[in-house]
C-alpha cells in the first residue's frame, strides 16, 4: 500500500489540481473529511460519507486493479415508474442512502440518489464483492482451471498447506463452513477482521494467506458455519492461482466488458498486491444493478455462457444453515427460502435478485453501523418487500410473499 505523505484532504487535492476550483460548497466540504488513516470499520460517520465515493483515490488506499468496461453498453431503458406503498424520503433519510437503482423486466422502474452522489459516481461495494468473487470460481470451474468444488483447497494455495485448512473443500470455503476459528466481531479492533489486512506477510506469502494459515480450527470441515471475510480473500487467491489471471482483469474478460457495463470499476488491493476479494469494488450503482441482471439471465455474457449451467441456481440456493429462519447462505450469497437471494455489504451496500419477478434492486448506503442486524437491514427488507408489491400490483397479481 502507499504511505501517507500528506493528509488524505491535502493529498487529494493536489490530485485533483484546478479540479478542485469547480466543486461546490458541499462537495468541498466531503473533501476536508476525508479520512487519513485505513481503518475503515472506525471512520466517523462524516469520514464514511466522503470516502465511500472515493476509495479508489484515498491515497491511504490507493491501491487499485481496474476491472475495464469496454464495447456496447447493456441498455437500461425507462419502465413504467413504481409506485410504493412505502415512506421513500424516509428511508433515504435514516439509511443515509446514496443510491437506489431498481430494475424490473430490464426497465429501470425507479431510480433514486441522495448525499450528493449521482449515477456518474462509484461507491464501494465492501461485501457486495464476495459474491462477485464467487461468481469468478464459476468462470474458472467452466475454463477448467479449477477441476471440482471438492478439490481440497491446498490444491490451489499451495501456502496453506499444514494449516487447518488441509481438509477444506473449495465448496466448504465458498459456504464459509470450513471450521476454521474466525472473529468478524466489526466493533472489536482486536478482531480477525481488523486485524488481517494489517497482517505482515510472511515472505513470499499472500497477506491473507500467511495469517490465515496460522488459524485453529474449532469444528470438523463443513458441519459449522461462520461468516469469514478473510475465506473470500482466500477464494481470490486461490482463482488468481488456477486461473494465472489477477482477479480483477479475469471479472472485466468474463463479465464486465461482454455484458455490456458503462463505466471502468476498481477493486483495491492487499498490502501483497492481490485484490481485497471480499470487499471494496468501486463501481457505479448502475452498473451493479446489470451484474444482477447477468446474474439473473443465468450468466450469460457477449452471448457465452460464463459459468456452468444450473451454477446461480446452486450458488444463490441455501448451502448452509445460518440460523435465522428463513434465510440461509449459498456460495457467497445470502438467500431467502422464498427463491431470492442477495449480495450484502456492510454500511449498507447490497444486489436484491428476484428471479420470479424478474426484479433486481441495487443500492448503496452509509449506515451508522457496520452490520445490517436489526433495524437497518430489516428496514432495507421492508423496501425490498415494498418493491415486490409495486410489481405484482402493476401486473395485477396478489403478492401475500411480499409482506
Amino acid at each position: 500500500m502507499k504511505k501517507w505523505v500528506l493528509g488524505g484532504g491535502a493529498a487529494l487535492l493536489l490530485a485533483l489540481g484546478a479540479g478542485y476550483l469547480s466543486l461546490d460548497k458541499d462537495q468541498r466540504s466531503l473533501l476536508a473529511n476525508l479520512p487519513t488513516d485505513r481503518n475503515v470499520l472506525f471512520w466517523s460517520d462524516e469520514q464514511r460519507e466522503a470516502a465511500f465515493r472515493a476509495m479508489d483515490s484515498l491515497p491511504v488506499l490507493a491501491d487499485t486493479h481496474t476491472i475495464a468496461a469496454g464495447g456496447a453498453v447493456y441498455p437500461l431503458p425507462k419502465g413504467e415508474p413504481l409506485t410504493l406503498d412505502f415512506d421513500l424520503d424516509a428511508y433515504f433519510a435514516h439509511q443515509r442512502t446514496a443510491a437506489l437503482v431498481v430494475v424490473q423486466d430490464g426497465k429501470v422502474v425507479l431510480e433514486r440518489y441522495g448525499l450528493g452522489f449521482g449515477p456518474e459516481g462509484k461507491w464501494t461495494s465492501f461485501s457486495v464483492a464476495k459474491s462477485l468473487t464467487s461468481t469468478m470460481v464459476g468462470a474458472a470451474l467452466r475454463d477448467g482451471a479449477i477441476e471440482s468444488l471438492d478439490d481440497p483447497v491446498t490444491k490451489y494455495i499451495r501456502g496453506l498447506k499444514g494449516s487447518a485448512y488441509d481438509d477444506v473443500s473449495v465448496r466448504q470455503l465458498l459456504t464459509m463452513t470450513s471450521g476454521v476459528k474466525w472473529n468478524e466481531d466489526y466493533t472489536d479492533p482486536e478482531s480477525d477482521v481488523a486485524l488481517f489486512n494489517e497482517h505482515k506477510a510472511e515472505d513470499g506469502l499472500d497477506v491473507t494467506v500467511s495469517y490465515m494459515r496460522k488459524l485453529p480450527r474449532e469444528a470438523p470441515a463443513g458441519e459449522k458455519w461462520v461468516y469469514k471475510t478473510g475465506e473470500t480473500n482466500l477464494i481470490g487467491v486461490l482463482v488468481s492461482e488456477a486461473t494465472g489471471r489477477p482477479l480483477a482483469e479475469y471479472l472485466s474478460e468474463k463479465v464486465w466488458k461482454p455484458f455490456g457495463m458503462e463505466q471502468d470499476a476498481t477493486w483495491l488491493l492487499g498490502p501483497t498486491g492481490h485484490e481485497i476479494s471480499g470487499c471494496c469494488v468501486q463501481a457505479a450503482t448502475r452498473d451493479m444493478a446489470r451484474f444482477g441482471l447477468f446474474v439473473m439471465g443465468g450468466g450469460f455474457a457477449g452471448g457465452k455462457q460464463v459459468v456452468p449451467d444450473g451454477w446461480f441456481a446452486e450458488a444463490a440456493t441455501k448451502q448452509a444453515d445460518i440460523g435465522a429462519p428463513g434465510r440461509g447462505y449459498g456460495y457467497q450469497w445470502w438467500t431467502y427460502d422464498d427463491g431470492t437471494f442477495a449480495a450484502q455489504g456492510i454500511f449498507g451496500q447490497g444486489i436484491f435478485i428476484d428471479p420470479a419477478r424478474k426484479l433486481v434492486i441495487a443500492s448503496n448506503s452509509n449506515w451508522p453501523v457496520a452490520s445490517g442486524q436489526g433495524t437497518f437491514g430489516e428496514e432495507r427488507l421492508e423496501l425490498y418487500h415494498a418493491v415486490q408489491r409495486a410489481v405484482d400490483a402493476l401486473a395485477g397479481k396478489p403478492s401475500d410473499e411480499a409482506t
